[in-house]
């Protein structure tokens, strides 16, 4: 029942508030030979900024790009972006770390709205966004995700699926289709989705998506060198005590090789929607179902083999209205209502189910461009209603409202341009079986300038202050968990997390050359972190979150460089490094943050015919928490090759890509589990992606 007032006062909301569309002036002019989705790139961001060059720091994957990237999990399809990592912790369960922050300080959205689910409540909760559905995804850093969130201050992944049509088709259909296989999970995906225009004004939309994942091939031994050697003390305790078949079987984990057991996955989609579209504006509905099933790779001194199947409805809504010419320039609402469930299985039988029922709305104004000033405004309604039940139900049911009011402005003078950002936001966290309720109110705000040094050269700063409150999850946790191995500890006392940060970038962009450095310091009051704390309970180790004052900075950089054209071919190079620092003030370092990494690329580029390798290397990580272990460091070789059958266009294309070609033993520190879970050995991958 208060799902459902809840519903009702959002939408009271959504009537009487003001609203914008988010539409934005494209980042680059229209390729006019891909698919009508992206001929005009969207950027969420900013509807009204160019591209935010102050407060945003924006990254877009599109395209091509897109359907090579592609993997089952999100958090594995952008790993390679600028400040991007994964958690990594199953093939089936990878969710985005950016800046080196998790969970709830990493929004996933869709289209400007959260993906309603599980998965920032522990790290083996898969994001149930279905890469095969995105025709854009864009990561978002720095002040501007004030836009959608006080609690995401590492950024935010906006991912745009195609289940409202935003333009209609000018021929009878069109149809959008993508299929990939890999041979380190013998993985196989298609999806394909078809838009079809109904009269002048409206267009119809259907989507099928479906993956399914065998157990990854490693390149090295699965069982990472510390916890390798605490499998074979067991095994020589085992021998001691006369227990020979225990003794060999620790062994032989110790010393396994190929595929990791219990990490196939399986998932699948479909969608429907429709919209009305014209010269006044739009408005569009949809339902789309996902189903998701995957392992959790066990530990051999452990007796857990975990499975988690999930399932999710989701209905959204958008529209918007053109406002003409005067002060305000678009009217635009979301809304997105979807019911969620998990069961975790052990060795077949169910345990714990975890349920979100939730709804989210946005209702956003932008205003025209008054002599260099423009700017948006709106506001922001959610509500969680979540469960944990079972056995293993480490948090007490809970519900989790927020409602935020936001704006964004910019003023641009000749070479010199002023942006500031300013988000309120009230926070409820009630759990009645435990007589908990707790209320938060925060204030967060950005203010920066940048300056045109020279003809595409620009130098920016930027300030911000930030206040997030805590989320139920570091309230309120206390039990064990049997798919993280981990007995799970919040505190209810905690405070709100306060923080000043610091970026300064110098970016570059001019024929054919670019680059941008973009560094970032932050430094926290009451920082949230969970860490190991070296003691048992339930035979788990216990993992405590805990509030400190803690600094983080580091950087990105990202850059291109034409060196020749060859015949046909453009040839260029790049190269993306980034670094992330955390540490608690005269304390330890903050656990899971991912080292130094850099990336080069060497491509030729032709009318039909694309290629490319790139090297990849990741530093050591040795600035770690106490009990947590070290990472090695690990270099990837890559290469593709894409081939377009048909001339001048984009709309068929074949390619063929080998990762980690040396099959070296890589694993990420941010992930949970990367002493037994690494990354995945020698792949060889083919996809096919149409566009008609």
């Amino acid at each position: 029942m208060r799902l459902l007032s809840s519903a009702g006062f959002t939408l009271a909301l959504i009537l009487a508030a003001p609203a914008f569309a988010q539409d934005a002036a494209p980042l680059a002019p229209p390729t006019g030979d891909d698919d009508y989705h992206t001929d005009q790139p969207i950027v969420v961001t900013a509807p009204y900024v160019r591209s935010l060059d102050i407060l945003g720091n924006v990254s877009v994957m599109e395209g091509e790009k897109l359907a090579q990237d592609i993997r089952g999990q999100i958090g594995d399809t952008l790993a390679s972006q600028p400040g991007v990592s994964s958690s990594s912790f199953s093939p089936g369960a990878s969710r985005p770390i950016l800046r080196g922050f998790s969970g709830e300080r990493a929004a996933v959205l869709i289209d400007g709205l959260g993906a309603i689910d599980a998965s920032s409540t522990s790290a083996d909760h898969a994001v149930t966004i279905d890469p095969l559905t995105a025709e854009r995804i864009e990561i978002l850093r720095g002040p501007s995700v004030l836009l959608f969130s006080s609690q995401a201050v590492g950024g935010a992944v906006n991912v745009f699926d195609r289940r409202i049509p935003r333009s209609i088709p000018e021929s009878p259909f069109h149809l959008d289709a993508l299929a990939s296989y890999g041979t380190a999970a013998k993985d196989k995906s298609a999806g394909a989705s078809i838009d079809v225009p109904v009269g002048e004004r409206f267009v119809v939309h259907a989507d099928g998506n479906y993956r399914d994942s065998n157990n990854v091939r490693v390149g090295g031994l699965i069982y990472a060198p510390e916890l390798r050697g605490h499998l074979l003390d067991l095994a020589a305790d085992a021998t001691a005590d006369g227990n020979a078949d225990e003794a060999a079987r620790l062994t032989d984990a110790a010393n396994s090789r190929g595929r990791v057991p219990n990490s196939q996955s399986r998932s699948k989609s479909a969608g429907v929607g429709a919209a009305f579209i014209d010269d006044g504006g739009s408005l569009g509905i949809s339902f789309g179902y996902l189903e998701d099933a995957y392992g959790i790779p066990p530990r051999a001194d452990i007796d857990e083999v975990p499975t988690i199947k999930a399932r999710q409805y989701r209905v959204d809504l958008r529209g918007e209205v053109e406002l003409g010419d005067g002060l305000f320039e678009k009217l635009r609402v979301r809304g997105a209502y979807a019911d969620y469930a998990h069961t975790e299985f052990d060795d077949g039988e169910p345990g714990t189910r975890f349920t979100n029922r939730g709804i989210e709305a946005r209702a956003e104004l932008a205003q025209n461009d008054r002599g260099g000033w423009r700017g948006a405004s709106g506001v922001q309604y959610s509500f969680r209603d979540f469960a944990a039940i079972g056995d293993e139900a480490f948090l007490p049911a809970n519900e989790t409202t927020r409602i935020a009011a936001f704006t964004l402005q910019e003023l641009e003078r000749g070479p010199v341009t002023l942006e500031g950002a300013l988000r309120l936001e009230k926070s409820q966290v009630r759990a009645e079986s435990i007589g908990f309720d707790r209320s938060f109110s925060s204030l967060s705000g950005a203010a920066g300038i940048s300056y045109q040094l020279a003809d595409g050269l620009k130098a920016s700063v930027s300030i911000s202050r930030s206040e997030r409150a805590p989320s139920s999850e570091e309230l309120l946790s206390d039990g064990p968990h049997a798919a993280t191995l981990t007995y799970e500890r919040g505190d209810p006392t905690f405070n709100k997390e306060t923080s000043w940060g610091g970026e300064a970038s110098l970016k570059f962009k001019r024929d054919g050359w670019s680059a941008g450095l973009t560094g970032y310091a932050s430094r926290f009051d009451n920082f949230i972190y969970e860490t190991d704390t070296g003691l048992i309970a339930d035979d788990l180790p216990v993992f405590e979150f805990r509030q400190n004052k803690a600094r983080v900075w580091g950087f990105e950089f990202e850059g291109a460089v034409p060196l020749a054209q060859v015949g046909g071919f453009h040839i260029a190079a790049d190269a993306v490094a980034d670094m992330t620092r955390a540490k608690i003030v005269d304390g330890p370092y903050v656990p899971r943050i991912p080292p130094l990494r850099i990336r080069g690329g060497l491509e030729a580029s032709g009318e039909r015919i694309d290629a490319r390798a790139e090297v990849e290397w990741t530093d050591d990580q040795t600035r770690i928490a106490p009990f947590e272990t070290t990472t090695k460091g690990f270099t990837l070789v890559n290469a593709s090759l894409t081939w377009r059958p048909l001339p001048e266009t984009r709309h068929l294309s074949l390619t063929l890509a080998a990762d980690n070609i040396f099959d070296v033993d890589a694993r990420r520190h941010a992930s949970f589990t990367k002493d037994y879970v690494p990354l995945a050995g020698r792949d060889i991958r083919l996809t096919a992606r149409a566009s008609f």
